[in-house]
């Protein structure tokens, strides 16, 4: 089973309350020494970088890249009638 992504908005948030000054007196009266919140800074580059490696996949490009020869016989099949239109 596939562990649930958090948002990435969450990661931060919880790292911008770790540096509060609240939470860093709770830590030194609980435990004696502030706290470095590395996991914290841990879960968000984790996260970043999920979001990262999601986005590298090459999506296919919306459109036909054609050489300007190609360009013009295509163009000619689609409109190729109007311009004959006009000339007669």
């Amino acid at each position: 089973m596939e562990k649930q992504r958090r948002p990435c908005a969450a990661c931060f948030r919880d790292l911008l309350s770790c540096y509060s000054p609240v939470h860093q007196m709770k830590q030194y009266y609980r435990v004696g020494v502030l706290d470095n919140c590395y996991d914290k800074w841990s879960a968000l580059s984790d996260c970043l970088r999920s979001k990262k490696v999601e986005g590298n996949i090459k999506k296919p490009h919306i459109w036909t890249f054609r050489t300007p020869e190609e360009a013009g016989r295509h163009w000619n099949l689609l409109f190729g009638h109007i311009v004959n239109k006009k000339k007669r």
